[in-house]
């Protein structure tokens, strides 16, 4: 195994709790696979009394049992080949849901299956070669069955981006959004890809089975079939129409729930998830606390944690972490592992037809916002434009987008000269304009943040967007010639829009504000990690001196190569108090606009919306902006 994938995947194969779990099914030595050889063959008694409950059996010398087995809890049930029954006590499992009804194995028909101690099978239909791990609960359901090896949807080739080919994704249980972004990124290092071939075919090799598992304390009730599937421990099956060939994994904090009229295909589900109210999930990977609800079709994809699909269609995607999907839209072929991101009702970004075949994709940026209504075009890249905006009913042309925090908007006016496809962009927008979503999403998804394997950055303004932002500034305040417009031919990077004189000069404002922002920032933490004597004038060379942070170091660059070095610590300190100051009162303003924009349109606005003054996050930033101010001008008072 390569080192770059050793360095994503650890030593999975030898810990992933899941292949533990198949080895379990692979004792085909033993007399059972779940008790070993601990099992015995019925007693004449035994067979007798079990007949008298009305249950019958093509071979009774074929079912074996657990030493303590007793006959009082199976009735009304049929036994076909090889089956392995444990002790059913009469008692419902310990925190059940299903009505408190007793273990034992009634009005159901099992051919070739292992059923564990205290398990409640009633009117579960036909369970055909399933290994029905204890307590598991089988309710009014049709057939649970397995044929053949099952890899239960793993290894199974998910074509993201371009539909025709090209970054195809083998899958298995517990990857994540870095290892497919890295699989479908790095088609030209071929010893990355054998490798990650290479893995593929191991953990193949671990996770085949002869049957089907259902888990620990699992949960299916009122489901109509599945084939061919892992059920975790844990996961509930509530009134679904299928699952066939998939891993469902669950733990009993992250419990994974698919109800409701769900399909599941083909596909792996992580720990956490949710597919209800006629949702559809082939062919993919939903990981850690993700969900797909209200007829959401997810197909050919791979689901970030904490992202919802609702509604809308994903078809050969791959989303990052908190990607909002909740309405009526369409998202096809899009690379966004970073995510972060929103999809407004109407949009359509799936123009990826040449007329020839489905053969372009669009890369998104981190936390791009699609408006209501969009229609965008492909090919299209917006990798070096996060935190962008597309606003309603935009009709956007394929196009490499290089400005971080804008806005693409429709024009106020046509001009002479612009193609009137073209729309028009302001670099740096959502900086001067709506830094209020920005700063309030950061907290957000640490909040809502359920995930527990995978790692997220939710700072914003971190190295590699301000990079991006240093990048997109230069290239504005470089420009060869000012003019009243620009297009793609003055200033690269704009895309297929064109700016104005006015929004370029803006956008440089934004982009330095924060940049500023960002560098003195990193300092003021410096400062505190240091807790060195401030009077002792150990800070006179905090703008020379290498330290072991990562962070630090890119800013202290940032610092030399913007001259703030050229700066007092304490001046640059005070300058940080008046930026935090600008940035807390653009923090209010942003919201305050439209407070005021709703009060003028709907009469009763300030009596159901919760107004700029009363708003919990501007406190909270207020408040912070308060402390950290507090916290410089003590610091200036001791240098």
């Amino acid at each position: 195994m390569s080192k770059k994938l050793k360095d994503l995947t650890g030593d999975l194969l030898n810990e992933s709790a899941f292949l533990r779990s198949i080895a379990v099914l692979k004792n085909g030595a033993s007399k059972s696979r779940l008790f070993g050889d601990a099992v015995r063959k019925l007693r004449d008694q035994e067979i007798a009394l079990l007949k008298t409950q009305g249950n019958s059996a093509d071979d009774w010398s074929s079912i074996l049992v657990a030493p303590d087995f007793a006959t009082d809890s199976i009735f009304s049930s049929s036994f076909y080949g090889a089956c392995r029954l444990g002790r059913f006590d009469r008692h419902a499992p310990a925190g059940s849901d299903a009505l408190h009804l007793p273990a034992g194995i009634y009005r159901s028909t099992i051919i070739n299956s292992e059923i564990g101690d205290g398990c409640v099978i009633h009117d579960a239909g036909t369970i055909s070669n399933c290994v029905v791990r204890d307590s598991a609960i089988l309710l009014n359901n049709g057939s649970l069955s397995a044929s053949g090896t099952c890899a239960f949807g793993n290894g199974t080739e998910i074509v993201v981006g371009n539909e025709t080919g090209g970054r195809e994704i083998a899958s298995y249980a517990e990857l994540t959004v870095a290892i497919a972004d890295a699989i479908a990124k790095s088609r030209s290092d071929k010893d990355f890809l054998k490798s990650y071939a290479d893995f593929i075919a191991r953990y193949l090799e671990q996770c085949a089975a002869p049957c089907g598992y259902i888990g620990r304390n699992a949960v299916i009730r009122n489901t109509a079939t599945i084939e061919n599937s892992y059920i975790g421990d844990h996961v509930a099956v509530v009134g679904a129409t299928m699952i066939r060939n998939s891993t469902i994994l669950a733990t009993p904090e992250e419990k994974t729930q698919i109800s409701h009229g769900a399909c599941v295909s083909s596909s792996c589900v992580q720990w956490g998830c949710e597919i209800t109210s006629m949702a559809i999930v082939d062919t993919s990977v939903l990981c850690e606390h993700s969900h797909v609800e209200r007829h959401g079709k997810v197909t050919m994809s791979i689901i970030g944690p904490n992202t919802g699909v609702a509604e809308g269609e994903v078809t050969s995607c791959l989303l990052g972490p908190f990607v909002g999907f909740h309405h009526q839209s369409m998202l096809i072929a899009g690379i966004w592992p970073e995510g972060k991101g929103n999809v407004a009702y109407g949009a359509n970004i799936g123009s990826n037809h040449t007329s020839k075949s489905p053969d372009q994709e669009i890369w998104c940026g981190e936390g791009m916002f699609f408006g209501l209504g969009t229609n965008i075009k492909f090919p299209s890249d917006f990798t070096k434009a996060p935190y962008s905006i597309i606003a309603t009913g935009i009709d956007t042309l394929p196009q490499k987008l290089a400005f971080p925090f804008s806005l693409i908007n429709k024009p106020a006016a046509q001009t002479s000269g612009i193609s009137p496809s073209f729309n028009e962009l302001f670099p740096g927008w959502v900086l001067a304009n709506n830094i209020y979503s920005v700063r309030r999403n950061e907290g957000k998804y640490r909040k809502r943040n359920k995930a527990r394997r995978s790692s997220f950055e939710f700072g914003v303004f971190r190295p590699e967007i301000i990079d991006m932002m240093i990048e997109a500034r230069d290239v504005l305040k470089n420009v060869s010639r000012k003019k009243e417009i620009y297009t793609s031919g003055d200033i690269a990077g704009i895309g297929k829009n064109f700016m104005t004189e006015e929004s370029r000069k803006r956008g440089i404002e934004a982009y330095e504000l924060y940049i500023e922002y960002y560098a003195l920032s990193r300092m003021l933490e410096c400062i505190a990690d240091r807790q060195c004597d401030l009077k002792s004038g150990a800070l006179d060379e905090i703008y020379e001196q290498s330290t072991g942070n990562l962070e630090w170091e890119h800013a202290r660059r940032v610092m030399a190569g913007e001259s703030y070095n050229l700066r007092s610590v304490r001046d640059n300190l005070s300058r940080l108090a008046g930026i935090l100051s600008i940035i807390a009162d653009s923090t209010y303003a942003s919201k305050k606009r439209d407070d005021d924009r709703g009060a003028n349109i709907i009469p009763d606005y300030a009596d159901v919306n919760t107004l700029a003054d009363n708003d919990s996050f501007i406190r909270e930033t207020r408040q912070e902006t308060g402390a950290l101010t507090d916290r410089i001008q003590d610091i200036i008072k001791n240098l």
